[in-house]
């Protein structure tokens, strides 16, 4: 006798973006049901790529999770990447928004209600500093078995140097340690679009930031004249603000920030990573159309997410897929 198929796991993706989260589940075999955010552009990428689920796009803290569980039925897991930014070390000394962090208990909110047996939170490591964030784990705890976890994305199979902290939570029992098994890992270089689509310019151009043309200066120094190389154009950095392209690419942020230097018999040139590249090097498949918004949008919406291929391997290993 063959073995029954196993239960359709139903989702919903809280916070969710332009849909990482909620890529990667689907390619673990889980049934996307609804996507929830307030940003407009986010949720037309989202019902461009998820066109059977329901998008929620009224702000979250407005939406009754009982019109939800009467609107979609019993759900299974629930994934939630709340607000990051005021957790994030980036923000620098910059005041920070205490109704933004508590974004959080809108997970704990939704799972009261809907009684998910699995849920997913995936937020910056430095959430773990938030005065809150004993509390917010207690209550979780209360219907769950959680297991905290930092995990890098470049351990997926991501081009991407990119730690993230994932809370599991299981309702049944202890959720299982994500074993990495030495996956292969994926270098800057293979998202860089070397067909002669995008332009470039001088590197020396006149007008150009001192501090830029020193990042420059410093990889050509560690890599020699021929070499190609990445430069932090935008932002600071505390690793000399280049990379070479034989290593993954450096976290990903909200903001436009490296560029793509290379020698030409005439000198150097460079150019800015466009968003095509940037997806890639999230690990989403080019088939995931981004299609809305101005490049800094898009930019914007690309470093907000999660990385598929991360999700993917939790969901999976969570659920027992």
């Amino acid at each position: 006798m063959k073995n029954a198929k196993p239960k359709r796991i139903r989702a919903i993706d809280l916070f969710c973006g332009g849909g990482g989260s909620s890529w990667g589940a689907s390619k673990a075999g889980v049934e996307i049901v609804a996507g929830f955010d307030k940003w407009e552009l986010a949720g037309n990428v989202y019902k461009d790529n998820f066109p059977n689920a329901i998008f929620y796009g009224e702000d979250i803290t407005d939406i009754d999770p009982k019109d939800v569980q009467n609107e979609l039925g019993d759900i299974d897991l629930i994934l939630a990447s709340p607000e990051c930014t005021n957790h994030s070390l980036a923000k620098g000394a910059r005041e920070r928004s205490e109704e933004s962090r508590e974004t959080a208990f809108h997970a704990t909110r939704f799972a009261e209600t809907l009684q998910p047996r699995w849920l997913i939170i995936e937020n910056v490591v430095s959430m773990k500093q938030w005065d809150r964030y004993p509390e917010f784990i207690q209550l979780l705890k209360i219907g769950y078995h959680c297991r905290e976890l930092t995990l890098d994305a470049a351990d997926f199979g991501v081009p991407q140097s990119r730690r993230r902290l994932f809370i599991l939570c299981d309702r049944d029992s202890e959720p299982p340690e994500v074993k990495l098994n030495g996956r292969k890992k994926y270098f800057a270089r293979s998202v860089i679009n070397g067909n002669g689509a995008y332009g470039f310019v001088p590197l020396r151009a006149d007008g150009r930031a001192e501090a830029t043309l020193e990042r420059a200066d410093r990889a050509i120094s560690a890599l020699g004249p021929d070499a190609e190389f990445l430069i932090v154009y935008y932002g600071s950095d505390r690793a000399g603000g280049w990379q070479s392209l034989d290593r993954p690419l450096r976290t990903i942020t909200t903001l436009d920030r490296f560029a793509y230097v290379r020698p030409t018999p005439e000198g150097h040139v460079m150019r800015m990573l466009q968003p095509d590249e940037l997806k890639l090097a999230m690990g989403w498949p080019k088939r995931f159309r981004i299609n809305y918004g101005t490049r800094r949008d898009r930019i914007k919406m690309i470093g907000n997410a999660v990385c598929p291929p991360m999700m993917r391997a939790i969901v999976r290993v969570l659920t027992g897929r």
